[in-house]
């Protein structure tokens, strides 16, 4: 199996964003997933049973104001994740992404101290909280599992129902 977890963001808006900046969150958010994933395949392949989980967001699902490079870069891992599925069927390895809304880790405290967008979150999101690493944790586990096998190319939504309502959040100045 193969968990491609990493990622990082830059928040500005799009017309303020550098070509550095460009280049430094395609190449850390999915440039690195693809030439691992690369370099992955012969063993995933021997193995006779590969699995691949992209960790993607909810941002590459829908828009939700936290740059748009970074957003991208996790729709990129969806449509990644879709492509492997297909090419890499035939080679007993299946591909899918898991796309988190906001959880609570060192990354996204900051945000979550945030009053204005504790409340923002929790009125775009049904189940009414940002998500715990556990819960993300059991669904990357899960995928890994021979339970899961007939599972592939799927993009999984674990965010408390945030995409099905939407989001945006603009910080106070």
């Amino acid at each position: 199996m193969q968990i491609n977890n990493v990622g990082t963001n830059i928040v500005k808006p799009t017309v303020e964003y550098t070509a550095e900046d460009f280049s430094f969150l395609m190449a850390t958010n999915f440039e690195s997933a693809y030439n691992l994933c690369q370099m992955a395949h012969p063993l995933l392949k021997a193995s006779g049973y590969g699995s691949i989980v992209f960790m993607s967001s909810a941002a590459g699902i829908q828009s939700s104001n936290v740059g748009s490079i970074y957003s991208a870069t996790k729709g990129a891992l969806n449509q990644l994740a879709r492509n492997l599925a297909c090419e890499w069927a035939c080679d007993s390895i299946r591909a899918n992404a898991v796309a988190p809304n906001a959880i609570t880790t060192p990354l996204a405290q900051h945000l979550l101290e945030d009053k204005n967008f504790m409340e923002a979150l929790k009125s775009r999101t049904p189940l009414g909280r940002a998500g715990k690493p556990e819960e993300v944790a059991a669904l990357v586990t899960f995928l890994c599992l021979p339970a899961a096998s007939y599972i592939t190319g799927q993009t999984i939504c674990i965010d408390g129902g945030l995409t099905v309502n939407g989001f945006s959040y603009q910080p106070q100045a």
